[in-house]
């Protein structure tokens, strides 16, 4: 069950290593341990340019017994918004404000058999249910996918740890993995959890949802996602406030608009709640959603986005591996719903109502 009770406190660094390419293990101190179950997260005030704060949210990978030490591992993404730059500047002693360890992702003891997928990064959510699943003595596998070794973190632990229990896919010495052949391994009875690209995950849902299992037993945690398309300047138009505005590529619509003074409603800053929600007028380009707030049905008609974290791109009618059609204009005066859409060249662009 999810925790929704929040506390904050005082946190401070006590070591920082890095543990892959671009990949930074940081042990925090919290000044209330509190005990971290295996999927557990924490939310954390990270600092940005022009000292403006924010929150970010990132997966407790291990922890001690009363969690007074939790370690986090953050990747240094290429496109940061600046909260992993953030998280990468820290030093020893360093203090940050933190949440206690929040569960949006636990996992469900007593299963027949477990399928753990991590890609990346994403194995900072994995990791701690592998442990625990090898010391209850359940049946499990983990799978974890990494484009060269030296970028999937603690891979030599973990190959010592699990031995032919994990499976590592490592896309420059054998290949993109087949995520139908994986699937195909999977026992009828298992329960499968992954945390990684939204590539990935987006592939093994749809592959799922093909078969006849059941849908409940795959279960997954995204923290927004990362996007199908790389992050790109687009221009916003908001009739109502007569603000047009661009917004740059480390920046999301929501924060591009309170920088033109645009009073937003808004609460998660990660896709979640939906507070953000923005009808589309009209649309010059493609829609990336990297919420977790709408349906696939939802999203589908691109009438309606998240501006804390979706974005629009100039082309992206073949959203590679998703299979999806191209997308259709939204419904707007200026732009018919009727029309096809057809990548322009010229940059994105979106007309949008704030609800």
């Amino acid at each position: 069950m999810a925790d929704k009770h929040v506390e904050w406190q005082d946190a401070t660094v006590v070591e920082c290593a890095d543990v892959a390419l671009g990949i930074r293990r940081i042990v925090l101190a919290p000044s209330r341990p509190a005990p971290a179950k295996p999927g557990a997260h924490v939310d954390v005030v990270v600092r940005l340019e022009g000292e403006r704060e924010d929150e970010r949210s990132y997966s407790v990978v291990d922890a001690s017994a009363d969690g007074d030490r939790i370690a986090l591992s953050v990747f240094r993404a290429p496109m940061s918004r600046g909260g992993s730059l953030f998280m990468h500047g820290l030093q020893p002693g360093d203090v940050l404000r933190i949440t206690q360890p929040l569960q949006d992702f636990p996992l469900r003891v007593g299963a027949p058999s477990y399928v753990l997928v991590a890609g990346g990064v994403g194995i900072t959510a994995i990791l701690g249910m592998a442990s625990l699943l090898q010391r209850l003595g359940f049946d499990y596998v983990l799978h974890y996918v990494g484009s060269r070794r030296e970028r999937m973190a603690y891979l030599a632990e973990l190959e010592a740890a699990h031995g032919d229990r994990l499976v590592a896919h490592v896309t420059e010495e054998s290949g993109r993995m087949s995520v139908d052949a994986l699937l195909a391994t999977v026992p009828a009875d298992a329960e499968l959890y992954m945390c990684g690209p939204i590539r990935l995950m987006e592939a093994i849902r749809r592959s799922w949802e093909r078969s006849d299992r059941d849908i409940t037993a795959l279960r997954y945690e995204t923290f927004g996602n990362s996007g199908w398309f790389e992050a790109e300047p687009f221009e916003v138009e908001v009739p109502q406030y007569g603000v047009t505005i661009e917004v740059q590529p480390s920046e999301s619509m929501l924060e591009a608009l309170e920088r033109a003074g645009v009073d937003m409603m808004y609460d998660c800053r990660r896709g979640e709640c939906g507070l953000c929600e923005m009808r589309i007028l009209g649309l010059e380009g493609a829609v990336d959603h990297r919420d977790v707030f709408y349906s696939e049905r939802q999203k589908a008609p691109n009438s309606k986005m998240c501006g804390c974290v979706s974005r629009v791109v100039a082309g992206g009618g073949d959203r590679a591996g998703a299979g999806s059609p191209p997308l259709d204009r939204a419904a707007s005066p200026s732009s018919p719903a009727s029309a096809e859409y057809r990548p322009t060249g010229r940059m994105a662009r979106v007309v949008v109502e704030l609800t």
